[in-house]
């Protein structure tokens, strides 16, 4: 579709659970460590939530990645969550969803591969689940693997700290700013 932007579509807990670097933000004291028991984990009496940490740099992550690419939409699960209070945001460009209460990420995912595809939108779909990607994929939804994004991320973070870090090392005084010939004359007039 003209105009729009190809849409990433990210299973967020399925990232997480797949990446040993996000897998290991989940705060462990809280009950486990283990993706594969969600629903005890986000039931903390005392509100904390245990993957906030991997969540939050899942989606700084994906920011990076998507940056005037793609439409970023990371859908996380929260039909096991006792509150229904995560209203969808926008944290850099990407737009989180968590899903409501009693509905799964699953069915989320869906709905926006499929409104997608019935506008003709270009789709990159990032899970390991293979029931998701066998009801959505197909033209003109792509399909990769969880670990694919994350190694491509962990490329790009790491292209985006090599920028960074040049541009820390760059000189941003007058003198540096001139052309040697510009210097030297200057150097002249000032009698060093």
């Amino acid at each position: 579709m003209r105009g729009l932007l190809p849409l990433l579509l990210v299973d967020g807990y399925n990232v997480i659970g797949a990446t040993p670097r996000y897998a290991s933000l989940i705060d462990e004291h809280a009950g486990g460590g283990a993706l594969a028991d969600v629903a005890s984990l986000s039931r903390d009496p005392y509100g904390h939530d245990p993957f906030e940490s991997a969540r939050r740099t899942l989606v700084s992550d994906v920011a990076t990645y998507a940056q005037r690419q793609y439409e970023a939409v990371v859908v996380f699960d929260a039909a096991q969550n006792l509150s229904d209070e995560r209203p969808a945001f926008s944290p850099g460009g990407v737009r989180v969803v968590f899903s409501r209460t009693g509905e799964s990420a699953d069915t989320v995912i869906e709905r926006y591969a499929m409104r997608a595809r019935e506008k003709g939108r270009e789709v990159l779909l990032v899970t390991s689940d293979n029931a998701i990607r066998a009801t959505v994929g197909g033209i003109p939804i792509t399909c990769i693997s969880s670990t694919l994004l994350a190694h491509d991320m962990q490329v790009t973070n790491e292209e985006v700290e090599v920028a960074h870090d040049d541009r820390a090392h760059m000189h941003l005084t007058m003198e540096d700013r001139l052309s040697p010939e510009t210097r030297e004359k200057l150097w002249k007039l000032l009698g060093r």
